[in-house]
């Protein structure tokens, strides 16, 4: 098989209604494998043989359906905007001309200019009449072709209501309907441009042009013609033009739009830089170390846009039931129409009209839409504040989460040792403690010696005031070196006569804690414990998780019972399970979900990638830079914060709400109405306007609503 794959910009693909057409015509054709649409950015990926079909063919099949269908140049490409389309433009005249006939109603100068047996046409008819017949230009030739694949879609039902409005004399109606069909339509591909426009936010966060420094010169260059070791210079007030490191120079770097941090970062040479990030001050020299194509925000977009191309259950639902209404209604509104005047001699013109208006009512453009556009507006405010969420599946269960599984290290702790305690005896003060500890460690490379120096650092401490010689690890033992000529160990408790039975020892050791002795063989001076302490933000992650909702937050570790019991009671989880493998977390995270409901698990995405999986829903902290957790998780916590965390919840919680409103809303309008339509109550107008119009406003003003959340909120 000659496997390829084409993109194809569809500005009229504007609904899932559309896909679903496309889909259906596409993979019928012979050698055709895949067809993935997307009515938020209006593209189309197929995947086909080359052997056995042309990618021009596709395009003309597309074509075929009545839709536009255009090879994409570039992956960045804009759509042309709503209110410049050729279906504005058309909207437009059919306003003017609806609105010219309006006038001529209202001031009384309607001649007649052709006498029929139903309804005469007069003046201001031939306006309305005008009205219809333009504005219709944007339902009749898919109308048309939708007749011919015998699919009842809203192209179908509009020609035939306009038409049919027409036909029978109701020409203001008719005029109505086509120009405020037309409006709704545009309001409905306004609310999708507004989500789509998210996500072209985030493509414009990479600059077009990087300016590099080649054969010794420094030029600017296309951003997407750099290559890996290309070096970088980036200056005050420039975006980062891909991921890379800093080989000089440093800098406050904004990369709010990666990770979600508020704040700026301070960037030296050897740290890690994102592609989009602001640098704020300073001159960085950056060495490329991913083209710009395959950074981590170009992942961040394509997996934003595949999040808004899958479905979620709520859209399964929609999708299904749409299937059944609209060939249900249908078929109501031909007994209505043909019914009373055939079975009893009921006038045929009012039921006919009557009949036209449930097949307006039978459009589920409105019903449709309410989903997807509630979907995108979350996963893209939600990308804006570093939380990548892969699909609104994932938005969706993550809002109906009741237990939030932590694991440990690295998650609600540092992932390194710290120091905990300091316990000098009686006469030896906490800072001549550190500072011997210190002077011994200065050369070495193991966590301890690592976690001292930091401590001290920490304290603001100075240099060693003594003259340090003799440095010598000792595997299992510790490290020692002559301080002044005087031989001091940094070591196991053992080394020291105190650790018999000294109780301070023993309470540090209660805890879990890992400990070490400083002194010399004739002098002790103290103790000092190390663990893995608790983010400063973990406690109030946890409580802020609990105000979002959540019933029980767990933690998962392979630590020992002590030192995670104590984690757990610093933090207030409710449970905490220790002395665990992956696949043991595995098991935990099943019965967790057997016993209490659904379960997010939140790890590194790495060493937690099994219980990941097995969670409803998988969350990877820390994810930017990292295709091992972007791939892994569900969703990914760009930023290395906690608090992201109630953020995604309560978003997640709203989303639902809004998912829930939409489509009651738009079932019980459509309801009424339908119910209204027999009983005379309900005229093709008010089923244009309230039914379509003003359902339509309603769901996307709603669904619009997330994309205007705030990020987590630092406390």
């Amino acid at each position: 098989m000659s496997a390829s794959e084409v993109r194809l910009r569809v500005a009229d693909m504007d609904c899932p209604s559309c896909v679903l057409k496309i889909q259906t015509r596409l993979q019928k054709l012979d050698g055709v494998s895949r067809v993935d649409g997307n009515p938020v950015s209006r593209t189309l990926s197929i995947e086909f043989d080359g052997d056995r079909v042309e990618a021009a063919r596709l395009q003309e099949e597309v074509g075929r359906l009545g839709y536009a269908a255009h090879p994409m140049s570039d992956a960045g490409e804009r759509a042309a905007t709503t209110w410049a389309s050729r279906r504005a433009k058309v909207t437009y005249v059919a306003v003017a001309l609806f609105a010219m006939g309006w006038g001529l109603r209202l001031s009384g100068t309607t001649p007649t200019l052709l006498a029929r047996p139903l309804h005469d046409l007069h003046l201001d008819d031939l306006f309305f009449v005008l009205a219809a017949l333009v504005g219709g230009m944007n339902f009749f030739g898919k109308g048309w072709r939708s007749a011919r694949a015998l699919s009842l879609d809203m192209n179908f039902l509009m020609t035939i209501a306009i038409l049919g409005a027409v036909a029978v004399g109701e020409y203001l109606e008719a005029g109505a309907i086509a120009f405020l069909f037309s409006i709704a339509e545009l309001l409905e591909r306004f609310s999708v441009d507004r989500a789509r426009a998210s996500v072209e936010a985030l493509v414009d966060l990479a600059p077009a042009s990087a300016r590099v420094v080649r054969d010794g010169e420094e030029i600017v260059v296309p951003a997407k013609s750099l290559a890996v070791g290309d070096l970088v210079i980036v200056r005050p007030g420039e975006r980062i033009p891909t991921d890379g490191r800093v080989e000089d120079g440093e800098a406050s770097v904004d990369q709010s739009a990666i990770t979600g941090e508020f704040l700026p970062v301070e960037r030296a040479v050897g740290d890690e830089v994102f592609a989009g990030s602001i640098n704020q001050d300073g001159v960085l020299r950056i060495r490329v170390d991913r083209e710009a194509g395959v950074s981590t925000l170009a992942r961040i977009i394509q997996l934003v846009e595949e999040a808004e191309a899958s479905k979620t259950k709520s859209e399964r639902f929609v999708d299904t039931f749409a299937r059944y209404y609209t060939p249900a209604v249908t078929i109501g509104a031909v007994l209505v129409a043909l019914g009373p005047p055939l079975l009893a001699g009921a006038p045929f013109v009012e039921w006919f009209v009557r009949g036209l208006t449930l097949l307006v009512i039978a459009c589920p453009c409105a019903l449709v839409i309410s989903t997807p556009v509630a979907v995108v507006s979350g996963v893209t405010a939600a990308a804006r504040n570093g939380v990548l969420i892969k699909g609104g599946t994932y938005l969706e269960a993550a809002g109906r989460v009741a237990v939030v599984a932590f694991d440990k290290t690295g998650t609600l702790t540092h992932g390194h040792p710290e120091v905990m305690d300091l316990r000098p005896v009686p006469g030896v003060e906490e800072e001549e403690l550190l500072e011997r500890a210190f002077a011994v460690e200065a050369g070495s490379e193991h966590p301890i010696g690592s976690s001292i120096r930091r401590a001290v650092h920490a304290r603001g401490l100075g240099a060693s005031a003594w003259s340090v010689t003799g440095f010598q690890t000792v595997p299992g033992k510790g490290a020692r070196a002559d301080l002044d000529g005087e031989e001091y160990w940094v070591g196991k408790p053992d080394l020291f006569v105190q650790a018999g039975a000294d109780p301070a020892l023993h309470d540090l050791r209660s805890r879990g804690r890992t400990v070490v002795g400083v002194g010399r063989t004739d002098h002790f001076l103290g103790w000092i414990s190390l663990g893995d302490g608790a983010r400063d933000e973990s406690a109030a992650a946890v409580a802020h998780l609990r105000d979002a909702g959540i019933e029980h937050v767990v933690m998962l570790t392979g630590d020992n019972a002590e030192t995670a019991e104590a984690v757990g009671r610093k933090l207030g989880v409710d449970r905490v399970y220790a002395g665990l493998l992956p696949e043991d977390k595995v098991d935990v995270v099943r019965q967790l979900e057997e016993e209490l409901g659904p379960v997010a698990m939140v790890g590194d995405g790495i060493n937690d990638a099994p219980a990941l999986a097995a969670a409803t829903v998988g969350i990877a902290m820390g994810a930017a830079g990292s295709d091992t957790a972007l791939e892994t998780a569900d969703i990914a916590l760009m930023g290395d914060d906690l608090e992201s965390l109630p953020y995604l919840v309560d978003l997640s919680k709203r989303a639902n709400r809004v998912i829930r409103q939409n489509i009651g809303v738009a079932l019980l309008v459509k309801g009424v109405l339908a119910a209204g339509v027999p009983l005379g109550w309900v005229s093709l107008v008010m089923a244009v306007v309230a039914g379509d119009l003003g359902v339509s406003l309603a769901v996307t003003a709603n669904a619009l609503r997330l994309g205007r959340r705030g990020g987590p909120a630092r406390r």
